[in-house]
């Protein structure tokens, strides 16, 4: 029997599996494909996403393979996002495609030791005192513990009996990834024919979306690029030259969240727990940043030095940001209607979208930057992410490496000297810096507040709330 089982091999359980392979939990993967599908489908790493991707020492390894940049088409391209005025010494988006985001965390994966087994479906689960899988070629695996981060469609959220309640899709679309004779402008425009959006991928291939003229529950089979070609020209009175394909799909756009992210020893993350319109580029993002809350809860769980209720803390923290992604992502799909009803709607948004309060807010939002946790009143840092920080001979974000909590003292090293007995959970150093004006911040494995003072006292209570008592080893 093994601690942990992942079902889905897809960005999120590569990053859950690497999270707790690096704490050295015993977990396994399985994955119902035989081989990756070298698709591009989602292209992009947002502000949050890159932060702990830096946090894990993997950011140089993505930035060899994706281009800094500006997202386009949020909000249906009324105005854009300034992601250049966050507080993050990433104010950027990454163009990675999915594929290479896979195969970044595969590789990272096997360097921890983490099986990954392929052409494995899973076709019943079952919970006792913990869960059994079996698969359909009739083998079985057990665990303590099972995470469903297979899709949409999950397998383990329908075995599971986890209700899914939400919105059919209101409008279809499709997407293709191909090369173009004469490029578009970037952006998204809406014409009384419907929606037309392109970005382009790399020197070669440019991603064209444009709106079906109706919706289909029949969204399986891949269409024709003669089809999307006739539909461009329809919405946009041009057809562009599209040729050469990458990958074409259909789209639709439903909203639906798991009524709860665990059930017993079952849990769930990324799109088996939440699917939405595309709107925003946020699904894959919000995955990874389900995976990284998980991750260090549930390796403190089975590794026994989780306090009482942590592990139920994902879904308290994570279905709420999950039910707001729901709410962004609607009012953009909404925005995107051809309908003319809708137009005044747009008037008014591109109008507010220029003023800098309500791009920040925006902004925010769909970065992952702005996620707040209630961890406790007191210093507005309290259940925010921290930015990097430069300190003496480091940065903060380096020292989230080994999967750790940090501690930062800023004083006089009594907080550091109380910290000690948690050097396995917490690295606690004794730094400078004059980005921050507090004396002690303790920061969770995922970089998030959830201490700031200067009393030894305050920090060992935090140490307990948070990663338990030093006994439990």
């Amino acid at each position: 029997m093994t601690d942990v089982i992942i079902i889905g091999a897809g960005p999120t359980g590569l990053m859950l599996a690497g999270e707790l392979g690096l704490r050295g939990v015993d977990v396994e993967v399985y994955e119902k494909l035989p081989a990756p599908t070298g698709q591009s489908r989602a292209l992009g790493l947002h502000v949050r996403t890159v932060e702990l991707l830096d946090q894990r020492g993997l950011l140089p390894r993505f930035e060899g393979t994706g281009r800094r940049g500006r997202l386009v088409g949020h909000f249906a391209g009324l105005f854009p996002l300034r992601f250049d005025r966050l507080d993050t010494s990433h104010p950027y988006a990454l163009t990675t495609p999915q594929a290479a985001t896979e195969r970044i965390l595969a590789e990272w994966v096997q360097e921890l030791g983490v099986p990954v087994h392929r052409g494995r479906e899973l076709k019943n689960l079952t919970q006792s005192g913990d869960v059994t899988a079996e698969f359909a070629d009739g083998t079985t695996a057990r665990a303590r513990y099972l995470v469903g981060c297979d899709g949409g469609r999950s397998a383990v959220r329908k075995l599971a009996g986890i209700d899914f309640p939400g919105e059919p899709s209101r409008m279809d679309a499709y997407l293709a990834d191909v090369e173009v004779t004469e490029p578009p402008p970037i952006g998204f425009r809406i014409t009384e024919s419907g929606l037309f959006g392109h970005y382009p991928v790399d020197d070669d291939v440019h991603r064209i979306i444009v709106s079906a003229a109706d919706v289909s529950e029949d969204r399986d089979v891949s269409p024709m690029l003669q089809e999307i070609s006739r539909r461009v020209g329809e919405v946009t009175g041009r057809d562009f030259g599209l040729h050469s394909p990458r990958w074409l799909s259909r789209f639709g756009t439903p909203s639906r969240l798991a009524a709860s992210y665990r059930d017993g020893r079952v849990l769930l993350a990324g799109d088996a727990a939440h699917i939405h319109s595309p709107a925003g580029g946020q699904g894959l993002n919000l995955g990874i940043q389900d995976a990284f809350n998980l991750g260090w809860k549930l390796a403190a769980e089975v590794q026994g030095w989780a306090p009482a209720g942590l592990l139920d803390s994902y879904h308290s923290e994570r279905h709420p940001v999950g039910a707001a992604v729901l709410a962004n992502t609607r009012a953009q799909a909404l925005l995107m209607d051809p309908d003319p009803k809708i137009a005044p709607l747009r008037a008014v948004l591109r109008d507010l979208g220029a003023y800098d309060q309500v791009n920040d807010h925006l902004a925010e939002q769909v970065s992952g930057v702005g996620v707040h946790y209630d961890v406790g009143a007191g210093n507005p840092l309290l259940g925010r992410r921290m930015r990097d920080l430069e300190l003496a001979g480091t940065t903060l974000y380096q020292l989230f490496g080994s999967g750790r909590g940090v501690l930062l003292d800023l004083g006089d090293g009594s907080l550091a000297e109380a910290a000690r007995p948690w050097a396995d959970r917490v690295h606690a150093i004794v730094t400078r810096t004059d980005q921050v004006t507090e004396t002690g911040l303790l920061l969770r494995p995922d970089g998030h507040v959830v201490w700031v003072g200067e009393e030894a006292a305050g920090v060992t209570s935090a140490l307990r709330n948070w990663f338990g008592g030093p006994e439990h080893r």
